[in-house]
């Protein structure tokens, strides 16, 4: 069984949205965020990244950053930039990038069923990455950035937020300067309401695909809540934490590739020389994107190559070291690079696949030695490892479209 509830989101009034919605909080450092909003007033950056709007002396951390995002967010509600609904509803948002669609419902989940992992995880998560979010969301009362859910598809879901599309106009729709497309419907219908909550209570499970910091940050909100409440009953809205929840067939997972400084003091002979052993190395005449499963690319002194996994490289048994991801790991990057620890590591950086391997190209000419294209991680393998209660490598998938921050926020 899994909750998930409507709820009565705060929202932009409908001339403002495309102003005030932002990319999320960490898809840029501080300055590029400042820069991003100093020429607009609206955008949500000056809640989730607040210490835009406070002196370059003052530390992202301080209290004041904290207290500035409560203000600036009190302060969109009292001037009518944004407003809250007076019922709970469900939101559905569709996002179109290139030609292709992906529509999930706004709803909340469950802080208990995330405790008791009947939210389903993939990624660890680190203390000092929560703290941050925490205090944003602790000092506003409010979630202010959605965790994005998947779960295994249910044709009643998709008939009924097909049926509302097909005949309910949308309250915004816009394209962002990514030329990604936002739609956002509000289901008004009570029934309806009623009839998507029950048909995801028969959902065994909801997985987290991508916001894993957000929502350890927003049950670490509610137990902290719950702690201090003279009164606690479990249906106080710090119970639930705000999502946007796909169907998995609607889901775009892309290429989460790597680039290396150097060759751990190998000659690129001798380096080639050992990827033989594991791999089937081949030139290519053109750059390389994988098509298939245990097979990479690499950029190396400007030439690329196709890397074919031999046998004997992985456990196919194994729902982990079979892992693209785990067979370069364990294969390349710590045998014959030395880096043990990709998360800390600074010898290597990641590069999501919506930037393409001519990116991996630059980074090659700019400032590192070899680069990897990788075969996209599947759903089904998330799943897997998910239900299984294992942890995914660092680094393992790249989603997109973001979902965009300020279309809705979650007050308790």
């Amino acid at each position: 069984m899994s909750t998930f509830k409507p709820f009565k989101a705060v929202r932009p009034k409908p001339e403002l949205a495309e102003k005030i919605s932002s990319l999320p909080y960490d898809v840029m450092n501080r300055a590029e965020a400042k820069k991003m909003a100093e020429s607009n007033p609206y955008s949500f950056l000056h809640i989730t990244r607040s210490e835009i709007d406070l002196d370059e002396s003052v530390d992202a951390y301080d209290e004041s950053v904290y207290l500035k995002a409560n203000d600036n967010l009190n302060r969109f509600v009292s001037d009518g930039i944004m407003v809250q609904d007076n019922t709970p509803r469900y939101y559905i948002y569709r996002q179109i990038m290139q030609g292709r669609a992906q529509t999930g419902i706004v709803g909340c989940a469950s802080v208990d069923e995330y405790l008791n992992d009947a939210i389903k995880k993939h990624e660890l998560t680190r203390e000092e990455k929560e703290i941050d979010r925490i205090k944003n969301f602790d000092y506003c009362s409010a979630h202010t950035e959605p965790v994005f859910l998947t779960y295994k598809k249910s044709d009643s879901i998709n008939k009924a937020v097909a049926s509302w599309i097909e005949n309910n106009s949308p309250l915004y729709e816009f394209q962002s300067e990514d030329g990604i497309s936002h739609i956002l419907w509000a289901i008004t219908d009570d029934q309806i309401n009623k009839s998507i909550e029950n048909e995801f209570s028969k959902l065994e499970s909801l997985y987290i695909a991508d916001g894993h910091h957000r929502s350890a940050s927003s049950v670490k909100v509610g137990l902290k809540r719950r702690e201090n409440s003279e009164s606690f009953t479990g249906n106080e809205e710090f119970n639930y934490f705000m999502t946007v929840a796909f169907p998995d067939d609607d889901l775009f997972i892309m290429d989460y590739n790597r680039v290396v400084k150097d060759l751990n003091g190998l000659t690129e002979a001798e380096f080639l020389e050992k990827l033989r052993e594991k791999f089937i190395v081949s030139v290519s005449d053109k750059s390389y994107k994988p098509a298939e499963k245990h097979t990479f690319g690499m950029y190396l002194n400007n030439r690329w190559y196709k890397l074919t996994a031999k046998q004997g490289a992985f456990d196919p048994e194994s729902i982990i070291d079979s892992l693209d991801v785990s067979i370069l790991q364990n294969n390349v990057l710590s045998p014959l690079l030395g880096i043990e620890n990709p998360k800390k590591d600074k010898r290597i950086d990641f590069i999501g696949g919506i930037r393409g391997l001519s990116e991996l190209e630059r980074r090659c000419a700019a400032d590192m030695a070899v680069a990897f294209s990788m075969f996209p991680v599947m759903i089904g393998d998330l799943f897997r490892i998910a239900d299984a209660g294992m942890i995914m490598p660092p680094k393992s998938t790249w989603f997109e479209p973001k979902l965009r921050s300020g279309l809705f926020v979650h007050r308790f």
